[in-house]
């Protein structure tokens, strides 16, 4: 069986992929299967409810089952912010350096002590029959004070995991702690188990 991922950020494609693979399930993408995904609305007020409308709309508009990532960075200091804006955070055709000098800069005159940040991901796989698995991660760390490697994407530069940037990790280091690869592990469970139980063939 088919599986459409529902994101038109390659880089996050690219993760999602990376990790759903040891599943053993054939993953898609809209632009794959001719599905324009331009005109979704994420309206959610949360990162589960963006990510539910991005894998409803998706499933509707393939016939397959799809899952869908919502994530981002949210910074104590900043009240939670960008959170579920956070690839808008600096308008809507900002770059993700752009995002970075942004936040960085509503961050100068914070502390050390007081740039703690954490990372979620939230995952939603709807299937056709209406169906629903959730899954969310988190990742807990700071904002540095500057940019540090140029691994990854989005705000990955600026965000220190035990003290070492995600720009700075290879692959298979961020899919280890990060809030993506925590949701997926989650994810994989709750999906072995739906695909036993209703004896779905993957």
């Amino acid at each position: 069986m088919k599986y459409i991922i529902g994101t038109n950020n390659p880089k996050k494609l690219i993760e999602l992929q990376r990790i759903l693979s040891p599943l053993g399930i054939g993953a898609v993408t809209a632009k794959q299967e001719g599905i324009s995904l331009d005109d979704v609305e994420e309206n959610g007020t949360t990162f589960l409810e963006n990510s539910y409308i991005k894998a409803a709309a998706s499933c509707k508009k393939s016939g397959l089952p799809a899952i869908a990532d919502d994530s981002g960075l949210c910074v104590d200091a900043l009240n939670g912010r960008p959170g579920i804006y956070s690839a808008r955070y600096a308008g809507e055709n900002a770059t993700d350096s752009d995002r970075i000098l942004k936040l960085l800069d509503e961050m100068k005159d914070i502390e050390s002590s007081k740039r703690t940040a954490y990372f979620v991901s939230a995952i939603t796989c709807v299937f056709p029959n209406g169906d629903i698995i959730n899954a969310e991660g988190k990742c807990y760390g700071e904002i540095a004070y500057k940019p540090d490697g140029d691994g990854g994407f989005g705000y990955d530069p600026i965000f220190l995991c035990n003290g070492v940037s995600f720009g700075k990790l290879s692959p298979e280091e961020k899919d280890k702690v990060s809030h993506r690869g925590n949701a997926l592990r989650e994810f994989q469970k709750k999906l072995k188990n739906y695909l036993e139980e209703n004896n779905v063939n993957k």
